[in-house]
């Protein structure tokens, strides 16, 4: 179990402004002092029926997960048909359009996932949502999940979904064989990065595997280089209402980008982000830069961690957390609210989460899952949630809205097309009128 310490970091870092809007060592894993009880009931639907869950999760070890919780549900809920509605397309930028169609139509999913933070604002402002605060006070989630995390839920006084996991959106994942081979060690600071990069160019490797199929992977790329030319403190107030996108160093983070992307590969806008991910693990690409769901796409393809791939913060993000979260809510108007509240149960618990995490390649929601049944990279993540500075995703819905992360993922798929940095400066300027 995680520790009490690991618990009280928890509230430390609840207090930090890092998280101003919105995936080392294993942790000891003794009994806390006074666990949280688990709930003694959970809604339990009867005389079978249908539950449609709405996800975007189609690859590797996230379908693998998704499926482990689904085994679970039919376990507790016998006679309810599951209706897994996935549309393929990472960081759910095709699922959105779907759901936003059916979400107008009056055609709502039972429940969809949905990032904690500011993405679910537009969802509760549409009306689109019912709040879930009595609910989880009933369930005791609230006491077993971080206040950071519960503060990304929380809007207009309610709770509004439930969150599974926590994810690190900022990890250099590297192919180990290539990096011993020709002496090269990960790079730290955004100079390291190119030097690497320079020197494996020079023996015809491809330095850095980036997708673009999926249209988040340039921009996911970017919020790191963020990150690291701004500072985790000055990068949170980027997605504040009137933030200074003038600033000379969002071009030199513009900069540093286009210099990344012509070290990556030529035929990025054909690839998604596990197409990318690929490309590292059979040895055609050195590096990739993306969430800890690859290391769940890893697993899945039978890979090991620390003899396949290695893992490292993101060039210049060395000592800070970029994070997100998923959850799923509960529809306005739901076919079948009762079955989606005992899958919300699951989602919550702690064995739907310690049953999910470990094939997602996420760190559980909760503060009191079995760390055992975590390996190498998950419980160093879970250290490093609780003890390095935290900066909210944008890509992933933490740090800002919808309509600002449709502007911003925009602006940056065009760059990666045409890598004109004067072309996305003003774009990204124009989308910051949607902060709000």
């Amino acid at each position: 179990m995680f520790t009490t310490k690991w618990l009280k970091l928890f509230g430390v870092f609840s207090i930090l402004a890092l998280v101003l809007a919105a995936c080392g060592g294993a942790p000891a894993t003794t009994q806390p002092t006074a666990a949280p009880a688990q709930p003694t009931t959970a809604p339990a639907p009867t005389g079978g029926g249908k539950l449609e869950i709405f996800s975007w999760w189609t690859n590797g070890g996230e379908a693998d997960g998704l499926n482990a919780m689904f085994d679970i549900y039919k376990q507790q809920n016998p006679g309810i048909e599951i209706v897994n509605a996935t549309v393929a397309g990472g960081a759910g930028t095709n699922a959105k359009t779907v759901l936003k169609t059916r979400l107008q139509g009056g055609q709502p999913p039972d429940s969809w996932q949905v990032h904690a933070g500011k993405e679910l604002t537009a969802y509760v402002d549409a009306g689109q949502m019912e709040p879930l605060t009595q609910f989880f006070k009933e369930q005791g989630f609230d006491k077993v999940m971080p206040p950071k995390l519960l503060e990304q839920i929380t809007y207009n006084g309610e709770i509004w979904s439930v969150p599974v996991n926590i994810h690190r959106s900022n990890v250099l994942w590297y192919n180990i064989k290539i990096f011993q081979e020709n002496g090269l060690t990960p790079p730290k600071t955004i100079d390291d990065f190119f030097t690497v990069a320079e020197a494996l160019q020079a023996k015809g490797i491809i330095p850095l595997a980036v997708g673009g199929k999926d249209k988040f992977e340039t921009p996911h790329l970017f919020e790191s280089v963020l990150l690291a030319v701004f500072g985790p403190d000055d990068y949170a107030k980027l997605f504040q209402p009137g933030a200074d996108w003038s600033d000379p160093r969002v071009r030199q983070a513009a900069e540093i980008a286009k210099r990344m992307l012509e070290y990556s590969n030529s035929d990025r806008s054909s690839l998604g982000w596990a197409d990318a991910a690929q490309l590292v693990l059979d040895g055609k690409a050195a590096m990739t830069i993306m969430g800890d769901w690859a290391h769940g796409y890893f697993i899945s393809k039978g890979a090991k961690v620390g003899a396949d791939y290695g893992y490292a913060a993101a060039p210049g993000n060395d000592g800070v957390f970029m994070w997100l979260s998923d959850s799923f809510g509960l529809a306005k108007g739901a076919p079948n609210p009762e079955q989606a509240k005992a899958w919300l149960a699951l989602c919550g618990s702690r064995e739907g989460q310690d049953a999910f995490n470990p094939k997602k390649g996420s760190i559980p929601a909760r503060t009191d899952a079995n760390v055992s049944l975590y390996d190498e990279y998950l419980q160093y993540s879970i250290k490093a949630f609780g003890s390095e500075k935290l900066a909210p995703s944008v890509v992933h819905g933490a740090a800002a809205p919808e309509a600002y992360m449709t502007e911003y993922g925009n602006a940056l798929n065009v760059f990666a097309s045409d890598l004109d940095v004067d072309a996305v400066v003003e774009a990204l300027q124009d989308a910051a009128k949607d902060l709000k």
